[in-house]
């Protein structure tokens, strides 16, 4: 059954209608990421996403002690607090331990990819009748645009598991792209190439338009509500806030080094401009973790990419006096195998994972929770993704219990998740 990601019952989507037609705004996909501006609660969030499920083993629960074909070639590092090593793979980010903590006794029984990204991006299990809102779309919802930005980003591309689900696409991520990549630019705050802005005016009339005749056929609270949406489309095209805050080279070249040239590294730094111009919640995807085959050869160089680009993010939010209110979390689809398999790689293991949160509150320097000996399985505080969720709300603000609607059935964003308090006091 297909996964819902509009509203339950809302009927012909008016994009798809002019799809069919030709009659799209090539380029300008903006509406349905932008919500009202009636909230201006200053908290944010950054989510680094490990693409693919990062090992435990070889991030933040290290077992040192455990045979070869567990523990890899590996080795366990101290950090700057006393008594808690993390793997050797992470040099940088172990000196720097004091501003993050770890709950090592994350678990799950999801092990499908897309299932296992639905639960951990919004912290409720996923259901097949409809798709749950991630955190973005949550606080999309919940604090609105603020400055003229989407108050939901994702880099460099999106994921149907990281998105507003049943609140419909109204509160969809904004695609930023790849601010690595040399031609850098953020298609939805360009008219296309060749077009005048005449032209686009005359679009948008013609788009104004056919709203009036698609609606005296069609009544739907989704078609209802995207005429603000797109008026804030264009007005975000002339944004020159918008543009600035989308301008990385706008960095000085020692700071984007410092992140690192890299997918992983710029995006996090754009994530850092972004939050201080106002977006609620960017998510930043690294990819490379799901390791089925040589696993070690595979992971070091996506582990040194995100080594570089954890610890400037977290000292240059610091230094910008921004980290007391913005929420850094860590996460993945799952974790890895404890035994390597014959391949050389681990698979996926949603039965004992890691998880790293830093920011808005959280004290640095804990780990909550412990794994057996072969981080199989917590044998300590295990933290379901429920309660990471309830965690998340709670630091963000947002009312754990809070109710939506799908189809005029009310649902929770969270279900009975306890958030890890231990991380806050």
């Amino acid at each position: 059954m297909l996964l819902s990601r509009e509203p339950i019952g809302a009927g012909p989507r008016r994009r798809d209608f002019l799809r069919v037609g030709g009659l799209a705004l090539a380029g300008i996909d903006l509406p349905r990421l932008l919500g009202n501006e009636t909230s201006r609660r200053e908290v944010s969030c950054i989510v680094l996403f490990q693409n693919g499920g990062a090992s435990q083993l070889d991030t933040f629960d290290p077992k040192p002690e455990a045979p070869s074909e567990v523990r890899g070639t590996s080795s366990a590092i101290s950090t700057s607090v006393p008594g808690v090593r993390i793997s050797g793979l992470l040099p940088h980010t172990a000196k720097i331990m004091h501003k993050f903590s770890v709950i090592r006794s994350m678990h799950s029984d999801e092990a499908i990819h897309e299932r296992a990204r639905q639960y951990i991006f919004s912290g409720t299990r996923p259901r097949n009748d409809l798709l749950q809102p991630s955190f973005g779309a949550v606080m999309s919802k919940e604090f609105g645009a603020s400055h003229g930005l989407p108050p939901f980003v994702v880099i460099p591309e999106r994921d149907v598991s990281a998105e507003a689900g049943f609140l419909g696409p109204a509160y969809d991520p904004f695609v930023a792209g790849n601010p690595n990549a040399k031609t850098f630019s953020v298609k939805d705050l360009t008219i296309p190439l060749g077009m005048p802005l005449e032209e686009a005016q005359a679009r948008k009339r013609l788009l104004a338009e056919l709203d009036a005749e698609f609606k005296s056929v069609e009544k739907s609270p989704l078609i209802d509500s995207m005429d603000e949406f797109y008026q804030k489309a264009f007005d975000l095209i002339a944004s020159p806030a918008a543009k600035k805050a989308f301008d990385i080279g706008a960095e000085p070249e020692k700071l984007r080094d410092r992140y690192g040239r890299t997918p992983v590294g710029q995006g996090c730094l754009l994530a850092r401009r972004l939050t201080e111009a106002g977006v609620r919640l960017t998510t930043v995807f690294q990819g490379g973790y799901d390791t089925h085959v040589e696993h070690e050869k595979n992971t070091k160089p996506i582990a040194a990419d995100f080594d570089q680009a954890f610890p400037a993010l977290l000292e240059d939010l610091e230094q910008r006096g921004m980290l007391s209110n913005t929420l850094v979390l860590v996460i993945g689809d799952f974790g890895r195998t404890p035994k390597i398999n014959f391949s050389g790689g681990r698979d996926h293991w949603p039965r004992s994972f890691s998880v790293a949160l830093a920011g808005l509150g959280v004290q640095g320097g804990r780990v909550i929770g412990k794994t057996d000996a072969t981080a199989s399985e917590p044998v300590d505080r295990p933290v379901t993704i429920e309660d990471l969720g309830a965690t998340v709300y709670q630091a963000l603000g947002i009312n754990v219990n809070k109710e939506y609607h799908a189809n005029g059935r009310p649902v929770r964003i969270n279900k009975d998740g306890k958030p890890v308090h231990e991380l806050f006091v």
